[in-house]
Parts: structure tokens; C-alpha cells; sequence
């Protein structure tokens, strides 16, 4: 194979290769590692997706919230109620806000959580965290 069929062939594969890494990081879901901190009871590593200012509403409280503070809250509410599971039930959005829908087995009760988020400047991060309790 003579030397310029090379360089097209090696210019081709790159090209196929990054546009399938772009693929990748556009089928990224932003809702896996949310989930998994929910499941856990982690607010620490959750609170690395809360924006910098965002809403908590737990049951009827609702609280404009600095990421401290939400921290402060999702702890809270994790020392009352320890996630036994969480699981995404429904997801929906933009390129730019998505949102989920899920169901958090917490302290012996059951609860919908909904999650938005939204695209800051490299990643999505959450803007609006509720939990409501399953009647």
C-alpha cells in the first residue's frame, strides 16, 4: 500500500474513531451517578452535582438552597430516612434541562423523587431536587 493511501486511510480511522467518542459523551447520562449518590445516601457526592444555588422542596418545604446548604439538607433527610434503593422510572428533556422522575425505598417508606438539571458551562447540574412521599 503506497504511503498517501495510508495517511487517507489513518485520516479516515481518526475521524471514525473520534466521531464515535462523541457519541459516546453525548449518550453520557448525567442521571447514573445522581441516582447512585441518591441509593447511597451520599450528600456529599451528590452535592457535587447541585448547582450553585438550586431548589430542595422535601415534602412541602421548598428552600432556595446554596450547595452547602442543600448538602445540609439531603444529609438531613438521609439520617431520617436510609436509602435502600433508588430506581429512574422516567427521564425526559432538552439538550440543555433534563429531568427524571423517580422512586427512593428510604426508612421503611417510599418516596417520588424529581430531579432537574440543567447544562452550565461543561456539565449538567441539578437546579431543582423534590421528594415527595408515595401516599
Amino acid at each position: 500500500m503506497n504511503s498517501s493511501r495510508v495517511v487517507v486511510l489513518s485520516a479516515i480511522l481518526a475521524l471514525l474513531s473520534f466521531s464515535g467518542l462523541r457519541a459516546q459523551e453525548n449518550g453520557y447520562d448525567v442521571f447514573n451517578p445522581i441516582s447512585k449518590y441518591l441509593a447511597q445516601g451520599d450528600a456529599e457526592k451528590l452535592s457535587a452535582w447541585f448547582s450553585d444555588n438550586l431548589e430542595v422542596t422535601i415534602f412541602s418545604d421548598s428552600n432556595d438552597s446554596s450547595r452547602n446548604q442543600a448538602r445540609q439538607i439531603m444529609k438531613s433527610f438521609f439520617r431520617s430516612y436510609t436509602p435502600r434503593s433508588f430506581e429512574i422510572t422516567h427521564k425526559a428533556g432538552r439538550s440543555n434541562m433534563k429531568y427524571a422522575l423517580g422512586t427512593l425505598n428510604a426508612g421503611g417508606e417510599m418516596f417520588i423523587v424529581t430531579i432537574f438539571v440543567g447544562y452550565d458551562d461543561t456539565t449538567y447540574r441539578i437546579q431543582h431536587l423534590k421528594i415527595e412521599r408515595i401516599n
